[in-house]
C-alpha cells in the first residue's frame, strides 16, 4: 500500500512540474509577443523609450528595473540594447546599478523556477549543444570559476546560464556573487556606451564598439576553449 502512494506521489509531482513548464510557456510566448514583438519599435528607438520610461516619473527606476528583471527571465529577448538603454536614460553609474539591480533579480528568479521545478523546464526550453557543453564544463572543474568566466566573455548566451544552474550542483549564493561579478565589467561598459550615444560623442562611440565588436568575435569563437583552458590549468595545481 506504501508503494502505492509513493508511486501516486511521485506522479503527481511530475504532474505539477509539468504544469508549471506549460504555466512558464505560455508566459514566455505572452511576453516575447507584448514585450519584443508587439512593442519592438520601442526598444528600437532609444529616444521613445526614453520618453516612455520617464513617463512614469519617480517610478521610472522600478519600471526600468522591472523590464530588466522580464528581460532575464524570458531570456530569448536580447538584453544588451536594455543595458545600454539604461546608460542612455540615466547616465552610466545609474543607469548601470539599476541594470544590474534589475538583471541580479531576474536571474535570482530563473535560478529558483529552475531549481524548483528542474529538468522538464530546462530540458524542453534550453537545450542545446552549448548547454550540453556548459554541464560538461561545469563537472569538471570549478564551479565558480566556471560560472564567472562564462558571464565575463562576451559573446556568450548568458541569461538561459541562470536556469542551467539552478539544475546543477552550485550552490545559490556562490552562483549569485560569482555571476553577478561576471556581469558587472559588461554591464557597465554597456551603460557607458549608451551615455556616449545621448552625449553624441561618435569617436568614443566608435573606439568602444570597435572593440567590444572584436571582444564578442573572439568570445563566440574561442570562448569555450578558453574556459576549457582555464579549468584544465585550474585542475593541474
Amino acid at each position: 500500500m506504501k508503494s502505492i502512494w509513493d508511486t501516486l506521489r511521485i506522479k503527481a509531482s511530475s504532474m505539477k512540474q509539468y504544469i508549471v513548464l506549460l504555466v512558464v510557456l505560455v508566459f514566455f510566448i505572452y511576453i516575447g509577443y507584448e514585450y519584443y514583438f508587439k512593442y519592438s519599435y520601442i526598444l528600437k528607438d532609444p529616444n521613445v523609450l526614453k520618453e516612455v520610461i520617464l513617463s512614469y516619473g519617480n517610478f521610472s527606476i522600478l519600471v526600468f528595473i522591472f523590464m530588466q528583471v522580464l528581460q532575464v527571465v524570458v531570456f530569448f529577448i536580447p538584453g544588451e540594447f536594455i543595458q545600454i538603454a539604461g546608460g542612455y536614460i540615466f547616465g552610466t553609474f545609474i543607469g548601470g546599478l539599476i541594470s544590474l539591480i534589475g538583471i541580479t533579480l531576474g536571474s535570482t528568479i530563473a535560478y529558483f523556477i529552475s531549481n524548483r521545478y528542474g529538468k522538464p523546464i530546462v530540458e524542453n526550453l534550453i537545450l542545446n549543444k552549448k548547454i550540453r557543453l556548459f554541464k560538461k564544463i561545469l563537472n569538471a572543474g570549478s564551479k565558480n570559476v566556471v560560472v564567472f568566466m562564462f558571464y565575463l566573455i562576451p559573446g556568450i548566451p548568458k541569461d538561459a546560464l541562470a536556469y542551467i544552474c539552478g539544475v546543477s550542483n552550485i550552490s545559490f549564493m556562490n552562483f549569485l556573487i560569482y555571476s553577478t561579478l561576471g556581469r558587472v565589467p559588461g554591464i557597465f561598459i554597456s551603460s557607458f556606451f549608451g551615455q556616449k550615444i545621448y552625449a553624441r560623442d561618435f569617436t568614443s562611440l566608435i573606439i568602444i564598439g570597435i572593440t567590444m565588436v572584436l571582444v564578442s568575435i573572439i568570445g563566440i569563437l574561442k570562448g569555450d576553449t578558453i574556459i576549457k583552458a582555464i579549468v584544465k590549468k585550474k585542475k593541474t595545481y
